[in-house]
């Protein structure tokens, strides 16, 4: 999902063409491929408890296929005590209630100082739990974690109301005041960065959290836990509950008492979100869910920056990002050059250990992952598209597929058209921007899209064109936690980052006071 974040806003070319030579000559201490995992039970009212069923499941290392620990399965009735404690925590009068926004803005930067203690403890845990390579979990998507509760700590006495200019004798202003308890339901492919991502926004607002961590990743997100109740967050502020999306997820989703619920991941769950918030209580959805995000490459593009970005764009965090570039558009006059360049660079790709700091692929989350791509590239085998590279498991064990490129793809291909969440590249030709623009669109999915070319004007009448709540123009995958994010269509509703990401977290309240004469 994300480019970043060794120096500036992304990753230098140098990282991008040899991965982690750049790594290696950064700060980055050598990884514990083994650490210890201190949290595996539920988190609620800064106190760790056993399911009340007392089941567990196990999290599995993608690398190898076994079993790092067992852990805590939260489902219904452990979110019924979750939303009790946070319910008793934002009650009138509570410390959670009274508490100074500014002093909410300390308790984030203070975990995020506590975040970066511990970093390479987290990015190793994050690597054995998740599959993605170390130095990636370390220089990317620990700094953006930092980044993005710092961004949010800020915020949380700078997102106010406003005083209004009514008609007569009247003092009227609003109110920006948290929405209650919120429920939030992250993803695997991110753990971490998701569980920032949502709980900056909601913790600088004033709100209280329940969250259900993904199953197949949930280890960082409990040490997490452990680092919010250091930072000071009172008990009953922020509850963490692993489980499964039928059973916890579904009671987070249709809980009479929770009054929003945010979620990132596929579309098909999101459909049954909306539908439970519905029949529930009507509480306030989020949803950043799949994409199918076209990348469009002109003629007229810098063809090794081109080559490499879209490389990039699919093949990143395992090609396990919602946002990825899964429908490389490259113009005809161009095409065979691409598809040329984009296989070899996909061969080159060095797929292993993820705490090698040669690795540039680690496996998949797991493996129904892992046997959901290889399905997909039958399909498109028997469609008939070209493989031109890869198409099989790159290992023994684990979860490992090779970097696989395909060509001749036709938009109304199974793989042009479904979200693969893997590493495999899509190449489609065309001949005119108006015919790419069409095609573009044409899809159920509205996340993300890119377009490379040394023609401005062409640049802005793509970007304008697109249906997509994102669109990156001669880059891919820059993110920043002061830029907003979500989808079109069926790539959800609502935002999340930036002072937009606030707006979903808050109620306006609007007061009108009847005051004795008004002065300008």
């Amino acid at each position: 999902m994300l480019r970043a974040a060794v120096r500036g806003s992304r990753l230098c070319p140098a990282l991008l063409r040899a991965p982690f030579s750049a790594a290696a000559a950064s700060p980055i201490p050598a990884p514990n491929p083994r650490p210890d995992v201190a949290y595996s039970k539920i988190f609620i009212n800064n106190e760790w408890h056993d399911a009340v069923s007392k089941k567990t499941f196990p999290t599995v290392n993608p690398a190898t296929g076994e079993v790092i620990c067992q852990v805590a399965e939260g489902d219904k009735a452990d979110v019924d005590k979750a939303v009790k404690a946070a319910q008793a925590a934002f009650q009138l009068g509570s410390p959670w209630r009274r508490m100074d926004a500014s002093q909410r803005g300390k308790l984030l930067n203070r975990l995020a100082d506590l975040i970066e203690r511990d970093r390479a403890y987290l990015a190793a845990l994050e690597t054995l739990d998740n599959g993605k390579p170390y130095a990636i979990s370390y220089l990317v998507d620990l700094d953006m974690v930092i980044k993005c509760l710092r961004y949010f700590a800020g915020w949380s006495d700078k997102f106010h109301g406003k005083t209004i200019p009514l008609d007569g004798d009247f003092f009227c202003y609003t109110r920006h005041e948290p929405v209650g308890v919120c429920g939030q339901i992250i993803p695997w492919n991110f753990p971490l960065l998701m569980q920032a991502w949502k709980l900056g926004p909601a913790l600088a607002t004033g709100n209280v959290v329940v969250m259900k961590v993904a199953e197949q990743t949930p280890l960082t997100a409990l040490y997490v836990a452990s680092l919010i109740k250091e930072a000071g967050f009172p008990p009953g502020v922020v509850n963490i509950i692993p489980g499964y999306g039928p059973t916890a997820g579904a009671a987070i989703s249709s809980h009479m008492d929770i009054d929003k619920v945010a979620f990132t991941g596929s579309t098909e769950v999101g459909h049954l979100i909306q539908k439970a918030a519905a029949q529930s209580n009507l509480k306030r959805v989020t949803l950043e869910l799949g994409g199918k995000s076209p990348n469009i490459i002109l003629s007229d593009a810098d063809m090794d920056w081109a080559v490499d970005q879209a490389h990039f764009a699919l093949f990143f965090n395992q090609g396990q990002c919602c946002c990825a570039g899964s429908r490389t558009y490259v113009q005809e006059d161009i095409y065979n050059e691409f598809v040329e360049r984009s296989v070899e660079k996909a061969k080159a790709r060095v797929v292993g250990n993820p705490f090698d700091f040669k690795t540039e692929q680690g496996p998949q989350v797991d493996e129904e992952q892992f046997k959901k791509i290889l399905g997909y590239i039958s399909t498109g085998q028997r469609e008939g598209a070209k493989l031109l590279c890869g198409g099989s498991p790159a290992a023994d064990r684990g979860y490992f597929i090779q970097p696989t490129v395909f060509g001749d793809v036709q938009d109304s291909m199974t793989i042009a058209r479904e979200e693969i969440f893997g590493p495999v590249m899509q190449i489609l030709k065309f001949r005119t921007i108006e015919e790419v623009i069409e095609r573009a669109n044409d899809s159920k999915y509205g996340l993300a899209a890119a377009v490379f070319t040394r023609d401005l004007d062409k640049a802005n009448f793509v970007s304008q064109s697109i249906r997509a709540g994102t669109v990156w123009i001669n880059c891919y995958d820059v993110f920043g936690a002061q830029a907003p994010f979500g989808g079109y269509k069926a790539s959800g509703n609502g935002r999340e980052l930036g002072e937009y990401g606030l707006e979903a977290y808050v109620e306006v309240k609007n007061v009108t006071i009847k005051i004795p004469q008004k002065n300008s």
